[in-house]
């Protein structure tokens, strides 16, 4: 029996439509939503859908325009996020919100009310995150957590504020597979203790794992609801994105396999305290393949990335593009050689916000010759280019004019991998090429890259997305505390071999 039929209480939380208008766009809609108390509620939708902006009307970050808040019964107006925590409202944000150089105690400390001790707070974060299988250390720097355990100081904070309702984030985006088992048995235990939880994730397979109850948005507005337990993860994506949910479609790559990226014993030394080093590095990057490096964030990933694209600086002989020692090349220099590089912030590295998709476009393109005549930048050429990439890869956007920061996620990263794509490159290296990023877009970026690779371009993907790195990769290793594995062909492996990688259980001679 379902959370719904079994329980005759009266709904935790009640939301009777809620509308929120911003200039040029409805992001909530006329939106009515229940949960009761003890169900795991998910929420889904594409991006753009309007779920942050409803949850943030929850948290009291956002106000909403019209509509009413029922809570625990009786209407209320949420001021501010310390209204919320009031009530009984906790949400952990996909991006965490902690300070690296303070303790787990003192992190805590910061977001609770009235008097305390850190002696007193340490004993009960302690006891709290037992009770719960998150074991904490109150004195351990933030700096030397894990993800997974910064993950456990975010919710054990809201914990100790005994919230009646949890509102999660794409919590799992950044976690081992063991990390995510352990976390669901602790939302598990919440939910039959009567606290509410509300789950936003991309993720079909683990909403129809956890939750009791699903409502789904498209355009700001509610377009169904469902027990996601009786749903497949194609009828899900269906709700969601009015179609059947893309499946790569891998082939073999027939043409010529030769090196294209070769690291040969690629060591740096990281002065940042925060930061990581690299040590003696090995890998060959072929024509034709995927290599997928996966990791937990924090364990050399922007270091590596930084000595790959250029704007890390090491020894000369220690990265090599097609046979050519490019380790003391710049950024600008290695892509003359045929390198293409998407980085992780799609705003303010991948594409500057206040700028134009043409504008945008000329960023990296500018060596293409039909760019370029008598030594000038031709923008009405530009403009016909970054068309031609807006049509080509399906960027919804109000044409080559609008500015970067004015699409969504999903379809930036789109335009942003499409204008590299353009250029023809030998090499691709990519990181966190879906993060945040809808299912539907999602797929066709993972298409994207695999047809690129079997054209004969070598592409070199870091993400933190273990579903990802297996469905498009032909290899895959890992990178911890800024060591690589060997890498292994994908079907000689699985993710929970991965995962124990990740975590640091496994030596990396696994």
């Amino acid at each position: 029996m379902s959370v719904r039929s079994s329980r005759n209480s009266t709904p935790r939380l009640e939301l009777c439509h809620i509308t929120k208008r911003y200039p040029g766009v409805v992001a909530n809609d006329d939106v009515s939503l229940v949960v009761q108390p003890g169900e795991i509620h998910a929420v889904l939708g594409e991006n753009g859908a309007g779920k942050s902006t409803l949850m943030k009307i929850i948290y009291g970050a956002v106000h909403a325009d019209a509509g009413q808040i029922m809570w625990n019964g009786r209407e209320v107006s949420i001021a501010n996020p310390a209204a919320a925590r009031h009530l009984g409202i906790g949400m952990v944000f996909q991006h965490f919100q902690l300070f690296e150089t303070l303790t787990v105690v003192e992190n805590i400390a910061l977001a609770l009310e009235g008097e305390f001790d850190l002696k007193t707070l340490a004993s009960r974060v302690t006891s709290v995150s037992e009770k719960y299988g998150l074991t904490l250390d109150p004195q351990r720097m933030v700096h030397s957590l894990s993800v997974g355990e910064r993950q456990r100081v975010e919710i054990v904070r809201c914990l100790l504020q005994n919230p009646q309702l949890l509102i999660l984030d794409e919590p799992t985006s950044v976690l081992t597979p063991q990390a995510v088992r352990r976390l669901f048995e602790t939302l598990r235990q919440l939910a039959s203790e009567g606290v509410s939880i509300l789950y936003i994730s991309h993720k079909l397979n683990e909403i129809q794992d956890l939750c009791h109850h699903a409502t789904v948005m498209q355009g700001g507005r509610v377009t169904g609801e469902t027990d996601p337990r009786n749903e497949t993860s194609a009828s899900l994506a269906r709700m969601m994105i009015g179609r059947e949910l893309p499946v790569c479609s891998v082939e073999p790559y027939t043409g010529e396999v030769r090196p294209v990226l070769e690291l040969k014993g690629l060591n740096y030394r990281n002065d940042d305290p925060f930061g990581t080093s690299l040590e003696a590095i090995n890998l060959t990057v072929n024509r034709g393949e995927v290599l997928g490096i996966a990791g937990i964030s924090g364990n050399g990933q922007a270091e590596l990335l930084a000595a790959l694209s250029g704007e890390l600086l090491v020894d000369s002989a220690s990265v090599l593009i097609e046979g050519a020692q490019v380790g003391h090349l710049h950024a600008g220099q290695r892509r003359d050689l045929g390198l293409a590089f998407v980085p992780e912030e799609r705003l303010g590295r991948g594409a500057v916000p206040a700028m134009s998709l043409a504008e945008n476009f000329m960023l990296t393109a500018h060596r293409d010759p039909q760019l370029r005549r008598h030594g000038l930048l031709s923008f009405a050429r530009a403009r016909e280019l970054a068309a031609r990439c807006i049509e080509r890869f399906d960027v919804r956007c109000n044409g080559v004019k609008a500015a970067a920061r004015s699409l969504s996620g999903g379809n930036l990263q789109k335009f942003i991998v499409g204008r590299e794509i353009m250029q023809a490159p030998r090499l691709m290296i990519v990181a966190q090429p879906t993060w945040g990023v809808d299912v539907g877009a999602a797929a066709f970026l993972r298409q994207t890259l695999l047809d690129l690779s079997r054209s004969g371009v070598a592409v070199l993907v870091i993400s933190e997305e273990l579903e990802e790195l297996f469905e498009i990769s032909d290899r895959i290793a890992v990178l911890a505390g800024g060591k690589l594995s060997q890498p292994v062909p994908i079907e000689e492996t699985d993710a929970e071999r991965i995962g124990l990688l990740m975590s640091g259980v496994q030596a990396q001679a696994a």
